[in-house]
């Protein structure tokens, strides 16, 4: 299991058990030895889906642990497989199998690691410009997602609430709107100290999912 990966998904189940109040043990074991297990795939996703069937008090992190799986995948699991597998018809029907699963915060991983790797400090204005291409004609999907962000990129040099006040106000039906606050935050603290922490998990309205959301992200970039 990469480490970034484990430590993302420890925090992110930690953060959000203790606002729950849950033990959080027992489904941190099982999705470790999916992430850790020699399997296919596919095989993962089912057992990843299966342990969040048996622990529904933590369904809301289902989909962002999907992505950590991916991330997972890409950084451990394809190195064990040919060096084309990426591009086979295998990895294609597992992409066409897969296209409603996880969320944005896939792209922002993949952003970090792409950081990492290349020494550079991660910034809103470089990963909506180049990584996601966003002013790019081709891309505008892209433009369409994270245009709440695009016109809100101030807001990386505000306060916690008033990130959550303009999230608050976000249409429910819009993609980014589940991570808005916390990939915000991130960009606007990547290193909170614990009155950091305090402060945005009060400026927050769905707390314990913000928090593991943003705690994921801190977590993966460190």
């Amino acid at each position: 299991m990469d480490a970034h990966v484990k430590n993302a998904l420890h925090n992110a189940l930690q953060y959000f058990a203790t606002v729950e109040e849950q033990d959080f043990s027992g489904i941190e074991t099982e999705l470790t030895t999916t992430f850790d297990a020699d399997l296919p795939f596919m095989d993962k996703v089912s057992k990843l889906d299966e342990t969040f069937d048996n622990h529904p008090r933590f369904e809301e992190l289902r989909e962002y642990v999907f992505d950590l799986l991916m991330i997972n995948f890409f950084a451990e699991d394809v190195q064990k497989l040919e060096e084309d597998y990426l591009d086979s018809e295998e990895w294609e029907a597992i992409e066409e199998d897969t296209l409603d699963r996880g969320s944005e915060l896939l792209n922002v991983l993949l952003y970090l690691k792409e950081c990492e790797d290349a020494d550079v400090e991660p910034s809103l204005d470089d990963y909506l410009k180049e990584f996601l291409l966003v002013e790019e004609d081709e891309f505008q999907d892209e433009h369409r997602i994270y245009e709440e962000v695009i016109k809100n990129q101030i807001l990386v040099e505000s306060s916690f609430g008033e990130i959550a006040k303009v999230g608050a106000k976000i249409d429910i039906e819009e993609e980014i709107k589940d991570i808005f606050y916390p990939l915000m935050s991130f960009f606007a603290e990547p290193r909170p100290d614990q009155a950091a922490i305090e402060e945005f998990l009060e400026q927050s309205d769905r707390k314990s999912l913000d928090l593991a959301i943003y705690q994921l992200i801190i977590q993966f970039n460190n």
